[in-house]
């Protein structure tokens, strides 16, 4: 029989999980393995990708297929499907703790706080089993960490967002969890909203140090708060590795898209310059065959091996005249087709033999007068240009 999870601080999670869905319109199959040390974990991905479905079998929401949960020695979930050679049948060997004895916290998206409870009755909801009088003190120290003790007798609908959402975690975290697990729980806050509240989560985690699996589709949280990033796609771990290592050096071109490279281009590689740390990659138009010369950083590639090259479109400058006396290598003409306005932002189009995408201040557009149809010269420095294998 598995122990009971007294209290697993600085306990790691470890996850093994193979989840197979079948409908009449289609299969998904969830297959990870992973280990979450203390700190932040955080799940990145498309819609789809399987991020919630793998919190959900870590809460004991969902039952895996097979696989293992544990957090530290204490296994949440095992089941081991083999055949038995002479007998030719399929056995396996369970165990699949219930979720209330998980020792999970679990803050959804919706919150799914109960609107006809206080914000004191919503924090007290997951210590019912204790003594009133020590129920209540710890509710009530844990509303005052998260700075709404007093909000206490209100209920959430009288409360603003950014307090439901530390209403929601203070009933998740009162239970003292041994892994916390947050489903995006702040997507839909301001950004110095979300931000005071996640700097007051890390200081919990400073004093309690558990495992924290933390979805976002936002790059922003992956690299402000991530001490771990498991990038995922179609049900399977297609990167992991430190924010930095994942999203500024991204090794496939789906993370590149998900770590905002807005340019992908198809490429060849035209020369080596080891004594310059550089090399020419031609950037291959679309129609007519014709290429695009690009100084990019040297990496392990013969001459004539095909790659990918991502450039962020905010990484490339745009000037109304021929630029001159720049440390930057790469200089393109090019023909500017579209200037779209996107809240407080221009994005440019500009036809260059490939067409690249540039992000623009409204004050940098008024201040060249740009008007779609004039020549521009585009300047990317040689380490924006990213390589990919293709």
């Amino acid at each position: 029989m598995t122990a009971p999870i007294l209290n697993s601080a600085s306990a790691t999670l470890a996850v093994r999980v193979r989840k197979r869905f079948v409908s009449p319109e289609s299969e998904f199959l969830l297959e990870v393995d992973f280990v979450a040390l203390p700190g932040f974990t955080i799940l990145f991905g498309p819609s789809g990708a399987g991020k919630t479905t793998l919190l959900d079998c870590v809460a004991g929401l969902a039952l895996p297929t097979e696989g293992r949960i544990a957090i530290g020695n204490h296994v949440l979930f095992e089941r081991n499907v083999h055949r038995n050679s002479r007998a030719n049948h399929r056995e396996s060997s369970q165990v699949n703790i219930p979720v209330a004895k998980r020792h999970v916290g679990y803050v959804l998206q919706d919150l799914a706080l109960f609107p006809h409870f206080t914000v004191a009755q919503n924090a007290e909801y997951g210590i019912a089993h204790l003594p009133r009088t020590d129920r209540k003190q710890r509710a009530a120290a844990m509303l005052e960490e998260f700075r709404i003790g007093h909000l206490c007798s209100r209920l959430p609908g009288e409360t603003s967002g950014g307090e439901r959402q530390r209403a929601a975690l203070a009933r998740a975290l009162v239970t003292d969890p041994c892994v916390l697990l947050l489903d995006e729980p702040l997507a839909a806050l301001d950004a110095p909203t979300k931000g005071r509240i996640l700097d007051d989560l890390r200081r919990w985690n400073q004093a309690h140090h558990i495992p924290i699996l933390y979805v976002t589709h936002s790059r922003e949280e992956v690299l402000a708060l991530g001490d771990h990033v498991l990038v995922l796609e179609n049900g399977r771990i297609l990167a992991q590795g430190t924010p930095h290592q994942v999203l500024r050096a991204p090794l496939q071109e789906t993370v590149a898209q998900l770590a905002g490279f807005e340019n992908i281009f198809d490429a060849a590689v035209e020369s080596i310059h080891e004594d310059r740390g550089t090399m020419i990659c031609n950037l291959l138009a679309a129609e007519d065959g014709n290429f695009v010369p690009l100084e990019t950083p040297l990496v392990r590639a013969n001459i004539g091996a095909q790659m990918r090259v991502g450039i962020r479109a905010g990484d490339i400058l745009l000037a109304i005249a021929a630029p001159a006396g720049l440390s930057a290598r790469n200089v393109i003409t090019g023909k500017l087709i579209s200037l779209d306005r996107r809240d407080m932002m221009i994005a440019a189009r500009v036809d260059c033999g490939v067409e690249m995408e540039v992000y623009l201040t409204l004050a940098a557009r008024d201040a060249l007068r740009l008007q779609v149809g004039q020549g521009v010269w585009l300047v990317i420095k040689t380490h924006s240009c990213h390589l990919m294998q293709k």
